[in-house]
């Protein structure tokens, strides 16, 4: 406890394009002093509903990299914690309260995690490796930055505790199996140059053997079959997912040129 005023917390959101989302976002971080959304030009209603909504509207290019947008979203917090949320994220009832309960007590040698539900096609997520899939959102602004251009991390010198499970996030990562096949593309394609920057190759076991591999952990040994239908499904395409990943390792370095009749 630092004494004197109360502290004050700012909830951060950074959108582009979130007018189905933001609304339900910005309600459910009513708890905080002040919501700062960070708005990449949006070319739909986001902004104007955010502002309607009461929060404060920023806008800053992404220009691809998320943790300097991240970062730029705090120096403009007024609070002294900063509790990030994303458009397509949720604070349940239980992490509103639990949070508000931190920043009140306002003892500021903790950073915490907090679990998050993801939900498809309006299920819950609760097995094959999905949950409580814990993320770092709550902490103090002071000396808190992140860097990463699509994974960030969060760079500070404070204490991570978890938060209960029961204290979580809901998050909705797909919006339909468009959406869900557009970031399995995006996804593997860093992976695999992610790999390749650590000096990995791949080979046709490595097609065979690590798609297999993951799909049978996700859903035997991480119990994703308890999610019925869905776990099968996503388990499967986990299976693509992997392979699409070693395939596209293996090609980095091959051409794709016209040959013509040559060849």
């Amino acid at each position: 406890m630092t004494g004197g005023a109360m502290a004050t917390l700012s909830a951060l959101i950074l959108a582009k394009n979130e007018e189905k989302n933001i609304a339900d976002c910005i309600k459910s971080v009513a708890f905080a002093d002040e919501v700062v959304v960070v708005d990449d030009f949006s070319t739909d209603e986001t902004a104007a509903i955010a502002a309607r909504l009461g929060a404060r509207v920023v806008r800053h290019a992404l220009a691809g990299n998320w943790g300097a947008q991240q970062t730029f979203a705090i120096e403009q917090a007024h609070g002294d914690w900063i509790f990030f949320i994303d458009a397509d994220e949720r604070a349940t009832r239980n992490l509103a309260a639990k949070a508000r309960e931190i920043v009140d007590a306002d003892d500021r040698r903790y950073a915490y995690l907090n679990a998050r539900l993801n939900y498809f096609w309006e299920q819950p997520l609760r097995h094959g490796g999905w949950f409580p899939d814990y993320v770092i959102r709550l902490l103090p602004k002071k000396g808190t930055y992140v860097t990463g251009f699509v994974h960030p991390a969060f760079h500070h010198g404070y204490e991570e505790v978890r938060l209960p499970e029961d204290a979580c996030m809901i998050h909705y990562p797909y919006r339909d199996w468009n959406h869900y096949f557009s970031k399995l593309n995006f996804y593997t394609t860093l992976a695999a140059e992610k790999m390749q920057q650590q000096g990995k190759s791949a080979c046709l076991v490595d097609f065979l053997l690590h798609p297999a591999w993951a799909s049978f952990r996700m859903y035997i040994l991480r119990g994703g079959w308890r999610d019925g239908r869905i776990g099968f499904v996503l388990a499967a395409f986990h299976y693509f997912y992997t392979m699409a990943k070693y395939v596209k390792l293996y090609y980095l370095n091959k051409t794709n040129r016209h040959v013509g009749d040559e060849a």
